[in-house]
Parts: C-alpha cells; structure tokens; sequence
C-alpha cells in the first residue's frame, strides 16, 4: 500500500478487521452441505409441529374432559344401583345373656329337665305314664328361658354379615337434569370448538414461522449479493484510482459503501438465525439441527392447510356467524339459559323412588351359609319441595338472569368482531396481491438498471453515485418482492382458515410484514442524500 495515503490505508484496516469479525463465526464452525442439511417442506413442518404442539393437547384434553362430563350430566336421569357387603364382630354386647345366648349355666342348682319338647297328652296310656309326662312337661315349663324365642335376633350376636341392593330413580326434578344436559352438550360443542381454533393457530404459526425463516434466508442472500456488488465496485474503483482515472474521493467513498453494508449483512444472518429457531422451537427440533427450506417463497401452490380444518366445507368461508369465536360466545348463551332452567327448578318439587333389599345374617361361627341368611326389602318414594329459603332461589335467579343477558350482549360483540376481522383479513389478502403482482417486473429492471449502471461505471462514463443508486434499488425491489410472496401466502392461508381463527389474528403477520419494510426505510432515506451530494460534487468539478 504503498501509494496510498494514509486516511485510505486506515481505511482498508478497518475494512479488513470488520471482514475478519464477520467471517470469525462462519470460520469457527464447520460448514454444512447442502446434502447433509435436513430438507423440509411446509407441509412436513406443520406435520410435525401438530404432533408436539402442547396447546393442541391441552385442546384434545380438554375435549376428553367434556366428553367425561356429558357422562356424568346423563347419569343423573338414569337409575343408580349400588350393591354392599359388610361383616362385623361384636366383642362385647350389652345384649349379652339375654334368651341364654353368651350365659354362662347355673351348675349350682338342680340340672334342667332334658327332652323338653311340646307336650302332646296321649290317652291311650296308662294313667302313671300320662300323669308322668305331665309333670314332666310341667317341670319343662317351668325351668324354661321366657326370652329364648330372641335368641335368633341380633340382639348380642358376635357375628353378623350384610349383603344389600340399593336402587334409586330420579323421576321428576323440574328439569334439572335436563339442563345439566345442555350444559354439559354445550361445554363439548366448546371443546370442540377450542380444539379446532387452536389446531388452525397452530397452522398459522407454523406457516407464518416458515415462510419468515424463507424470507431471512431471501433476505440474507440479497444482502450478500450486495455485498459482492460493492466489493466489485470497490475494486474497481481502487484500480481506477492507481490509474489516475478516480480522484481520492471516490476511493473512500467505495470503502465507506462497502463498510456499511458489513453490519447490514451481520444484522441478516442474525434475522434469519433467530426465525429458524423459532420455527425450530414450533417444531420441536434442535434449534442447532441445519435444516434446508425446499417450500419457495414464489410458489404459487395454496399452503397445505386443509386438514387443520374442522370441517373442509367451512376453508374459506367469510360468514360471520360460522366463525369459531362467534360459535363460543353462542354456546355460552346456551349454558347460561341451562343455568336459568337449573335455579327456576329449584321452585318445583322433586320426586324419586328408591328400593333397598338386604340379606343379614348372624352366625355362630365365622363364616354363614347361605341358608343362614334372612332377608330385608323395602320400597319407597321421597318427594321434596321447598317452602322457605330465605330469598335463595330468588337470588340464583337474578344472577342466572344477568349472566345470560351479558352472554347475549357477547355474541353481539362477537358478531361486530368477526365481521370486522374478516373484512381486515380479505383487504390484507387483497393488498398482498397486489403488491405481489406490481413486484412482478420490478425486479428485472432493477437488474437490468444495475447492470447498465455497472457498465457505465466501468468505461467511466457515469459516476459512483449513480451505481449506487441503481444497486440501492435493485436491493430494495429485491427485498419488496421477497416480503411480497411472503405476505401473500400468508394472507391466502390466514383468509382459508378465517372460521377457525381467533379474531385480531388478520393483522399479526402483516405486522412482522411492516416491520421489514421498516427495516428496509432507514436504507432508503440517505439514497437522496449522497446523490444530492455526488450531484453538487460533479457539477462543481465541471
């Protein structure tokens, strides 16, 4: 460098250092192969985000939940039968002694006559026999145990086993049940309803995360394709300069181009690393695991959402009333007329009958046989109403009551949002393609703008400012384009999953859209400015 002075050795130093930081990474690590990196289309990616999605499973038990409920709600109408086997063992009983069960016998006395049976006077006999068996049966009777007949009763037994049926059967509750019916009904028709939006959320992120990592990737290779253009220029111009052909001035102003495309190409890479590790994240893989995107921006094939929907039919369709959140507001209503059912009945008089049928048993030993057993069964009706609650019933009116005209007022709230939305998401899609097909031609004449600017530049017969200018521009139409096709998939995919969408998601992605394009101003702004300033700088020089 030694016919360069030393403000432009300085700058070919920092140029030089900054190109050294900016490959230190891609240096430090080995590079991949595009054999080696995974191949993954969009429609593999959203195969794979389902299945390790955590808020479609939180969906799907959400769905078990309600179908658990609908069980519980339609086992109130039905008849309950429960069965019971119990066994006891009385250690110490207050019963104890009575009709000799548990006594201990008097040996202290005169023995009990035996053979006690029922006295049968027979007068065929002789006269001492009958007499004989008259006393005897006398004798009987008189030693006998008046409470021996309770000695079968449970009074004091040590053993005792239970085996019962219980039956009952709700006939008329006011409608109670028929309510909790409905809810349980409409807390399914939720479910479902919650599960189908958030599968088609799911599509959407996983749509909208793709085709951002497609467009970072867009994004960096333009960046990089600029800076090989100002590398081109700034040699260009460096041998002009030894020549004699450029003054100074040009020199450092091709450095300086160059110096400042540097962070802008940093600023891509970092872009494009932090949306493949969200799209990573969505799809539950390592975020380090290269990955090459096969699914273009430019394509014009409708993005594979069609089984995210709950019903094909709905793909598409703009009515208000089909939109998932508006379905939701509807089965709150539901739930709270069911409500208001459930505390009017509370007024009216509920009626049911009920069975019970028992076999007990006390035997001497451990274990009873089955002609042990004696038998139990009973049949009744309860009817019960209220007479006087104090204002309750009342009150579970006036709150069902309120609840009911806030779910009414909701869904007309939701109507108004759904329309509204849907109206934002159909101008969204509208936009983008327009602006996608304006883009259409644009790039190819910035290219071609660039490659006469390029030509004219190197015979010398245009200045630096204008090469500038042309590569701004065809950088610019580049990068329109590349966000263009991006919104566009986006909104065709946003507007055929519209009735499973939560509202408010019609402007989402076109956020992320604008902020590209915001990206993209800061660029555009100081184009003027050095144009202005080659302009004055020629013009001065003439």
């Amino acid at each position: 460098m030694p016919n360069i002075p030393w403000p432009g050795r300085l700058t070919r130093l920092a140029a030089l250092a900054a190109a050294l930081v900016l490959a230190g990474p891609a240096l430090a690590q080995q590079p991949v192969s595009a054999e080696a990196r995974r191949a993954l289309t969009l429609d593999e990616a959203l195969r794979l985000a389902e299945d390790a999605s955590e808020t479609v499973q939180v969906a799907r038990a959400g769905l078990t939940r309600s179908r658990g409920e609908m069980l519980q709600a339609r086992s109130e109408g039905l008849p309950q039968l429960s069965g019971s086997l119990s066994y006891s063992r009385a250690l110490a009983s207050e019963f104890q002694g009575i009709g000799g069960g548990g006594a201990e016998p008097d040996t202290t006395g005169p023995p009990p006559p035996q053979n006690c049976g029922r006295y049968t006077p027979n007068p065929a006999l002789p006269i001492g026999q009958r007499l004989d068996s008259l006393e005897h049966a006398v004798n009987c009777a008189a030693n006998a145990n008046p409470f021996a007949a309770f000695g079968d009763l449970p009074f004091g037994r040590e053993n005792t086993w239970r085996i019962g049926l219980n039956l009952s059967q709700s006939v008329f509750t006011g409608g109670r049940i028929q309510a909790q019916n409905r809810i349980a009904q409409a807390g399914r028709t939720r479910a479902e309803l919650e599960l189908a939006t958030q599968r088609a959320q799911l599509a959407m992120d996983v749509t909208q995360a793709y085709y951002d990592a497609a467009l970072a990737d867009r994004l960096v290779g333009i960046a990089e394709a600029t800076l090989q253009q100002v590398e081109t220029t700034l040699e260009q111009t460096r041998l002009a300069r030894q020549v004699g052909n450029q003054p100074e001035f040009e020199l450092l102003r091709a450095q300086v181009t160059r110096d400042n495309q540097l962070p802008v190409l940093i600023q891509r890479r970092s872009d494009r690393d932090l949306a493949y590790a969200r799209l990573m994240l969505l799809l539950d893989l390592p975020t380090d695991e290269p990955v090459s995107l096969t699914t273009s921006l430019d394509e014009t094939v409708a993005v594979p959402v069609a089984r995210f929907a709950a019903n094909e039919a709905l793909l598409g369709d703009t009515t208000a009333a089909n939109r998932a959140a508006v379905q939701q507001a509807q089965t709150l209503v539901d739930v709270q007329q069911s409500a208001l059912r459930i505390a009017r009945s509370q007024r009216l008089p509920n009626l049911s009958v009920n069975s019970q049928f028992g076999r007990v048993a006390y035997p001497e030993g451990a274990f009873p046989g089955w002609n042990d057993f004696r038998s139990n069964w009973t049949v009744g009706a309860t009817l019960a109403m209220p007479i006087f609650t104090g204002g309750r019933i009342r009150g579970d009116e006036m709150v069902a009551q309120a609840n009911l005209l806030e779910a009414q007022a909701r869904v007309r709230q939701a109507h108004d949002a759904a329309r509204l939305d849907t109206r934002v998401a159909i101008e969204r899609l509208e936009s983008a393609r327009a602006q996608y097909q304006a883009s259409a031609g644009t790039v190819q004449q910035a290219q071609r703008a660039y490659q006469i600017a390029e030509v004219r530049f190197r015979e010398g017969i245009s200045t630096q400012v204008e090469l500038s200018d042309s590569r701004i521009l065809l950088q610019q139409a580049q990068a329109n384009r590349a966000v263009a096709a991006r919104d566009l998939q986006i909104a065709q995919a946003r507007v055929a999953l519209l009735p499973f969408l939560p509202f408010g998601s019609a402007g989402q992605g076109q956020s992320q859209s604008q902020q590209q394009n915001q990206q993209q101003a800061p660029r555009q702004q100081p184009r003027q400015a050095p144009a202005d300033q080659g302009q004055a700088f020629t013009s001065g020089g003439e």
